[in-house]
């Protein structure tokens, strides 16, 4: 399927953007925003409070790895989609050319067979989970497709999140 007729079928649910620092300034924007946001779109659906713990998770993990990003400069901007069972992110945050590599390295290993051992070696190493960590728990344990688009100054990572499970 080409990526725009893709992203046409998915239909948009809510959208926030936020200076970086002004949501630098407190950890707990990253549980606030995704508790906030999973509860307005799970109303919905055929278990509301259940996918609405899912989605909060996932989003508080992607929230704090913007979080542990610590660029001041620029917005953060949060897009949720739907499409069926599936909800799409596309989480917006400012990102120094330097940083872009990384990005794309751990956007990749989350496609290939590696990606299950680097996480569970790192589950048992870290005392905090890494950035690529968060992209490999949401493609391991949420069944995540995770892309990225990049922009001149900003990266937008775009996760497709099958909550409602497989439709027979």
């Amino acid at each position: 399927m080409n990526a725009a007729v893709e992203s046409a079928a998915f239909e948009p649910l809510l959208q926030f953007e936020m200076e970086m620092e002004a949501f630098l300034s407190n950890w707990h924007h990253c549980d606030q925003l995704s508790s906030f946001v999973a509860r307005m779109i799970s109303h919905n659906r055929a278990d509301p409070v259940r996918h609405s713990n899912f989605l909060s998770s996932a989003l508080n993990e992607l929230l704090e790895m913007s979080f542990r990003s610590g660029i001041p400069d620029g917005q953060l901007g949060c897009t949720v989609y739907r499409h069926g069972p599936t909800e799409r992110v596309k989480l917006t945050l400012p990102c120094p050319s330097a940083q872009s590599q990384f990005y794309r390295e751990a956007v990749s290993r989350t496609r290939n067979g590696s990606g299950y051992a680097r996480y569970l070696d790192s589950i048992l190493t870290d005392l905090a989970p890494s950035r690529e960590v968060i992209l490999l728990d949401l493609a391991i344990n949420f069944d995540a497709e995770i892309r990225l688009e990049e922009q001149a100054s900003s990266i937008t990572l775009v996760v497709d999140l099958p909550l409602e499970g497989i439709v027979n």
